[in-house]
């Protein structure tokens, strides 16, 4: 039989883990999750998930965000954004969330992984990292959600819109604009969707 010291030397700072990542080797899974918890090796994120721990002057540093959603989806065709991306695009959004969005083709809901929670969304299509497009077109999506003045926003969008290249405009709104988003720039760009 493996000993913990055999588990223990496999195992690296900064690693999310899935419970079946150890079963490589280890015969005794749960007894050994179980000494590394107590040893304070794995700290457990959500069940069958766990991470050790990078540890630095400042204390334990937490599991990073892609490795963790990695880990937790067994896949790593993703994104990760938050409303907060909008303010960047200057349309009068300044509110804070403190909300994590994961666009993704397999998990929906809210999950709690560790000590952050994580709105997973299920989609068919998003891009692998963020655009001013595709931020444009995700506002225009999910401007219900939104703390600010809707049509000041949204005329603000209008205005950001023409100043954009509209040949990617187009295809951000036609690869993941929804029927609001569609509807809505095809008006401001005169182009059926």
């Amino acid at each position: 039989m493996q000993s913990l010291g055999y588990v223990e030397k496999h195992l690296h700072p900064g690693v999310v883990y899935r419970r079946a990542d150890l079963s490589k080797w280890s015969k005794a899974v749960d007894r050994h999750l179980q000494q590394l918890q107590q040893k304070g090796t794995l700290v457990k994120l959500s069940g069958g998930l766990y991470y050790y721990p990078k540890k630095t002057v400042f204390g334990q540093t937490p599991a990073d965000d892609h490795a963790l959603v990695a880990s937790f989806l067994k896949d790593d065709r993703f994104l990760i954004t938050t409303p907060n991306a909008y303010n960047a695009l200057n349309v009068g959004t300044t509110q804070l969330y403190n909300e994590t969005v994961v666009y993704n083709h397999k998990r929906h809901g809210r999950f709690h992984l560790g000590d952050r929670t994580f709105e997973f969304r299920m989609k068919p299509h998003f891009p692998r990292k963020l655009s001013p497009e595709f931020l444009l077109v995700d506002l225009v999506n999910n401007i219900t959600t939104l703390a600010e003045n809707r049509q000041q926003v949204l005329d603000n969008v209008k205005e950001k819109a023409l100043s954009l290249d509209a040949k990617v405009l187009s295809q951000a709104v036609s690869h993941y604009g929804g029927v609001r988003a569609k509807k809505f720039f095809s008006e401001v760009l005169g182009k059926d969707f």
